[in-house]
């Protein structure tokens, strides 16, 4: 016997195995391997869906936070600009509030001083009527005691410039 006699020999239990491997093969590509490829394409579909999904709501969610963003920044915007409109109206208010206080008082200090005037004026007039009724008083007098002309007039004289005197004022 040879050592390489029997390696490969040509036999029908070789031809039946290769016959059965590939029958088995042809088996299995028909029920199997279409529907594991199938499978597996479906799943490589599924899965590639599933990140396009992922990554559309990624970006619907950027979209959506970038917006409520600008939204807070106009409402921010808007809340400056309330203030600043609310800070000029207050100044004005404030401005108006003191010029009318302002008109208020130089109205009173106006009738505070006509009121014044109205009181000097009847101050005057009572001091007149004062200094009246004294010269008639001292006429009175200057009768009673029968003077001589010459004291009569030293005496008007006097009388008036007492009644123009600080004494008959107050």
């Amino acid at each position: 016997m040879d050592i390489y006699t029997g390696l490969i020999e040509f036999n029908w239990t070789l031809i039946f195995m290769w016959l059965t491997i590939l029958v088995l093969y042809l088996v299995m590509k028909h029920f199997f391997f279409e529907k594991i490829h199938n499978f597996m394409q479906e799943r490589s579909n599924r899965i590639k869906r599933s990140f396009d999904e992922a990554e559309e709501l990624n970006l619907k969610a950027e979209e959506t936070l970038s917006t409520y963003n600008k939204k807070i920044e106009d409402i921010e915007a808007e809340g400056r600009e309330i203030i600043k409109k609310a800070k000029l109206q207050a100044d004005i208010q404030a401005k108006n509030i003191i010029r009318e206080a302002n008109e208020r008082a130089s109205e009173i200090i106006k009738q505070a001083e006509m009121d014044i005037e109205k009181e000097k004026l009847q101050a005057i007039s009572e001091m007149r009527s004062q200094i009246a009724s004294l010269a008639v008083l001292a006429a009175e007098k200057l009768l009673e005691q029968q003077l001589e002309t010459y004291g009569q007039d030293e005496l008007i004289d006097r009388i008036i410039k007492e009644a123009g005197s600080s004494a008959w004022r107050n």
